[in-house]
């Protein structure tokens, strides 16, 4: 067994948790919207709504779960960076979906502009900094992403199960008054899972640009997990 399979299971196993936390939060977040809209003319129609929106965040985060080992980034080998890169622009263009959703949805200032912030960061991060080191590094790695599948087989195809287990991306339902919740819910967890693989690479990666790239994803996105959970204080008391 590889020297460092503890820890790339303890990675494993510790977004696969955020996954689970976050559908639970997100599933509470719609049943809140539910009962808050049973005043309104329609409300049966829309509680049935919110509560079909959470059964498929949670039969989606089911997915994350049993196909949690495609956050499993492997050991520190020749192959380690390649297989950071692949994961880490899936798990951006998650972020970007949701941030995009959020433009179109938000009625607060405040998430709009954080929406367009991630937007741009991890927008710059995917295709100026890590799509150019695939290119340049890998030049015969397939075109496909790839993920660990083990000591004998260090790069395997991602499956599309894998992929959508890497991006975390969630529904975030209809543009009702608890959307910015789901949205800092989805998104706080998302970034913790981010946060998880940059600390990841910080410790395996011998490429200085990786870390210097993984170092600028822990601060800033630390940073706006601390204000998404102050705002969730102020705005829900959650």
């Amino acid at each position: 067994m590889q020297p460092n399979s503890g820890k790339n299971k303890f990675l494993a196993l510790s977004l696969a948790a955020i996954a689970t936390i976050t559908s639970g939060l997100l599933a509470a977040s719609f049943a809140i919207s539910a009962k808050d809209s049973t005043t309104s003319n329609n409300s049966n129609a829309h509680a049935k709504q919110n509560m079909q929106h959470g059964g498929g965040m949670m039969q989606h985060s089911g997915g994350m779960m049993n196909h949690n080992m495609g956050m499993d980034l492997g050991p520190a080998d020749a192959n380690y960076d390649l297989r950071f890169i692949d994961a880490m622009r899936l798990h951006h263009r998650g972020a970007i979906a949701m941030a995009k959703e959020a433009q179109l949805k938000s009625k607060r200032p405040e998430i709009k502009k954080l929406a367009s912030d991630i937007i741009v960061a991890q927008n710059r991060e995917e295709n100026e900094l890590l799509g150019k080191w695939r290119q340049q590094w890998y030049p015969q790695a397939s075109k496909e992403p790839v993920a660990y599948g083990g000591k004998d087989k260090p790069v395997v195809p991602m499956t599309k199960q894998q992929q959508q287990s890497m991006s975390m991306m969630m529904d975030l339902g209809t543009a009702d008054a608890q959307f910015d919740l789901r949205f800092m819910n989805a998104m706080i967890a998302h970034h913790e899972g981010a946060v998880m693989m940059a600390q990841d690479a910080l410790q395996k990666s011998k490429r200085p640009e990786i870390k210097q790239l993984a170092n600028e994803i822990v601060t800033s996105q630390q940073k706006e997990i601390t204000q998404m959970k102050q705002w969730r204080k102020a705005w829900y008391n959650q």
